[in-house]
């Protein structure tokens, strides 16, 4: 599993990616997590608002901050 946190490097953002991060260490999912600042390929996944969150290429949050029982729900089903 591949999943891209989207932003610019902000604090929401960085919030985001350590959601990430704890939800797929507390599910026991393998998955690839990559942090994506560059502005061009951010909107190659037709996001414009940050932060946001890319589940092996689908757009599952924009804007806002998840929690991790929300991401926990996208990459254990």
């Amino acid at each position: 599993m591949e999943i891209k946190v989207l932003g610019p490097g902000c604090a929401r953002c960085g919030t985001t990616e350590q959601n990430v991060k704890e939800a797929v260490q507390e599910a026991g999912v393998d998955a690839e997590i990559k942090k994506v600042t560059d502005t061009m390929e951010i909107a190659k996944h037709g996001v414009f608002g940050t932060p946001a969150v890319v589940v092996d290429g689908e757009v599952k949050s924009v804007g806002k901050v998840p929690d991790k029982e929300e991401i926990k729900g996208w990459i254990t089903k």
